[in-house]
């Protein structure tokens, strides 16, 4: 039987790519996406075309209110999204988020008989996001086979991390490799609601200096545009 494996899917830039990685390894891929109150939540319309178009088995969407904790620009409109980068641990960071959402992962993985787990967090290009560095990761893995009947039954869990120690444009000539559309992909902490990039924030700046980095034209459709 094929192998499964689930993996997290925002719609993004690196969380694509990491599922094109997944399903070229051979396994069967399960992708989950969050509904968490994110501002930016035209980046599930593009997760929706990225699982498409990459052929996951099946892709489910959970929702989950994080507005009700707060905390991130991401969650708060009282916190405007940065357009100069910060240093130390941005406003954009989500209290928590990456072990909420591994956590989900993880117990979707466990019911589908999954062993591995693949999350697009990077290091290089991180923007000070302490649950997106390697201790974090090896942490969580551990914990994983800890707290779960198929970890202490001798099922291990593997959480894959493969763009960890990848800059923003080795992953775009990865992805490029493995014929990921970027054009369906939104990396934005602050699209409008057609799905168009605000080309100044964080996330915007890193995407597009990756692309430039990595000498692929740059499919983002901007609010400018």
């Amino acid at each position: 039987m094929q192998a499964k494996a689930v993996v997290l899917l925002s719609g993004g830039l690196d969380s694509a790519t990491v599922l094109a990685m997944a399903r070229a390894q051979g396994f069967a891929c399960y992708a989950l996406s969050l509904d968490y109150g994110q501002r930016h939540a035209t980046e599930l319309m593009a997760a929706r075309r990225v699982a498409a178009a990459l052929g996951v088995v099946e892709h489910k969407i959970i929702a989950l209110d994080l507005t009700q904790i707060g905390g991130s620009a991401l969650t708060d409109p009282s916190i405007a999204v940065p357009e100069t980068p910060s240093a130390g641990i941005p406003v954009t960071y989500v209290p928590a988020r990456n072990t909420v959402f591994l956590s989900l992962a993880l117990g979707w993985a466990e019911v589908l008989g999954a062993q591995d787990i693949f999350i697009g967090v990077n290091a290089v290009d991180y923007s000070g996001y302490p649950d997106c560095r390697p201790e974090y990761i090896a942490a969580f893995e551990r914990l994983a086979n800890l707290a779960t009947r198929a970890g202490v039954e001798g099922t291990p869990f593997r959480i894959d991390a493969p763009l960890i120690d990848m800059s923003k444009a080795e992953i775009i000539q990865a992805g490029v490799r493995l014929g990921v559309d970027y054009a369906l992909t939104l990396s934005c902490y602050a699209a409008d609601s057609d799905g168009r990039a605000c080309g100044r924030c964080d996330s915007c700046r890193l995407r597009a200096a990756g692309f430039a980095q990595a000498g692929v034209a740059d499919p983002t459709r901007y609010v400018a545009d």
